[in-house]
């Protein structure tokens, strides 16, 4: 009876230890292309995270990890800062050269947004792409012909436009201004 109840109550622990609805790298890979590496000097963006040269992250993956990544594709970080008042809770944001911001939540990766450089950012020692044919100042005509491009109806932050159901982004003009994914911090 005892050595039942010892098992009972380990098995409990093992319930209780569970990550809740964060599912792991491998429950992540399963049916998915293969995340593979790119350039050395390069960050590729996709709908689930994000590749730093060698290294594939998802959203969750620790911030050190990933900004250690990005600062060895892309150069040291320009600037980061906290935003306390998102709707989601506090941001914690890190950019870099070429556009790019990382949000980070409880020290966890947790969404990018890809738009144009601020005046005076460092030139880019490396290059940022998302994953496919639509890029930052793309055509308004090919982001409309990629697949699963659908305008946001009502969006009250301007011509916001979804690429499948993880990649969001904005057209000015006529060229694609910004691309995100994850966690953003948007005052709708």
């Amino acid at each position: 009876m005892r050595l039942v109840l010892v098992a009972l109550a380990g098995a409990l622990t093992l319930t209780g230890c569970d990550s809740g609805d964060v599912p792991s790298p491998a429950e992540r890979q399963q049916g998915e292309p293969a995340q593979g590496a790119v350039a050395a000097n390069a960050v590729e963006l996709r709908g689930e995270g994000l590749v730093a040269g060698a290294e594939a992250f998802y959203f969750a993956a620790g911030q050190a990890e990933v900004e250690a990544a990005l600062a060895e594709a892309l150069g040291a970080s320009l600037r980061s800062g906290e935003n306390r008042e998102c709707g989601a809770g506090p941001i914690t944001f890190t950019d870099y050269a070429g556009g790019l911001t990382a949000h980070f939540q409880e020290g966890r990766l947790v969404g990018w947004n890809w738009h144009a450089p601020q005046d005076g950012d460092a030139p880019a020692t490396g290059t940022v792409s998302l994953g496919g044919k639509v890029q930052l100042g793309s055509p308004r005509a090919e982001a409309a012909a990629a697949s699963g491009f659908a305008m946001v109806e009502g969006s009250t932050l301007g011509e916001e436009f979804a690429l499948g159901s993880n990649i969001g982004g904005f057209i000015k003009g006529d060229a694609v201004e910004m691309l995100y994914a994850g966690t953003q911090c948007f005052f709708r």
